[in-house]
């Protein structure tokens, strides 16, 4: 039993190593996406981790709460493409040649322009600091609904209150040549980035019809048909 518990303690004390160096790596690593040193010392973790909770089982009938299996470093690296000898990164590349573009249109009634008007008042007093003053007045519906949409980082998902009833809309998918370049529009022109080119190819549109409480849920989809 003396060399088990010898054996147990130099598995247990590769554990304590491999998680320092597993932090380590993950600090060096500052975030990068599929790291080979974060990987590697992941593997060397979960093996060594393996390794002591095998050694527990056999000498005391114990096991470790982590749910491991041994990993060959290996068989992984080319399982998950991570630090494989020769590979050539160019032909793993496989980018799409197209650009894809989603646009997406939902028209609204307003209920009550005055109730409209207190909601978008409320979220610009929110957003403004304690040591600023407070802006002026909203004043008109668009300008009510921007503010909605400003304080909801332009998610149409803000748009989901009360004060708006929602109508029917659409969200198109296209291919396109170039992505949107704003400097191409004034300020001012809402219909030209939005306008299709020569050479755009509409995938697929959905057709959004919005459902309401008080309505049938059979004669109303909230999700839309798709079209080709």
């Amino acid at each position: 039993m003396t060399d088990q518990n010898a054996d147990l303690d130099a598995a247990l004390e590769q554990v304590i190593e491999a998680a320092r160096a597993h932090l380590a790596a993950v600090k060096a690593a500052e975030g990068r996406v599929d790291d080979d040193g974060v990987w590697q010392a992941y593997v060397n973790l979960n093996n060594t981790s393996f390794a002591y909770d095998e050694k527990l089982l056999d000498a005391y009938g114990e096991v470790t709460p982590w749910d491991v299996e041994s990993i060959d470093p290996n068989e992984a690296d080319v399982r998950f493409g991570l630090g494989v000898s020769g590979s050539d990164e160019t032909e793993s590349a496989d980018p799409y040649p197209q650009v894809l573009s989603v646009r997406q249109r939902r028209d609204y009634r307003v209920p009550s322009v005055a109730a409209l008007l207190r909601r978008a008042e409320d979220e610009r007093r929110k957003s403004v600091p304690d040591d600023e003053e407070e802006t002026g007045a909203v004043e008109t519906v668009g300008e009510a609904v921007l503010e909605l949409l400003q304080a909801g980082d332009g998610s149409l998902s803000s748009l989901d209150v009360p004060e708006l009833e929602p109508l029917d809309g659409l969200l198109t998918v296209t291919e396109i040549a170039e992505p949107l370049d704003l400097d191409e529009f004034e300020d001012s022109d809402g219909e030209g980035p939005f306008a299709p080119k020569q050479g755009d190819l509409l995938v697929g549109r959905l057709d959004e019809h919005p459902f309401l409480p008080d309505e049938d849920d059979h004669d109303h989809d909230h999700a839309g048909h798709q079209h080709h």
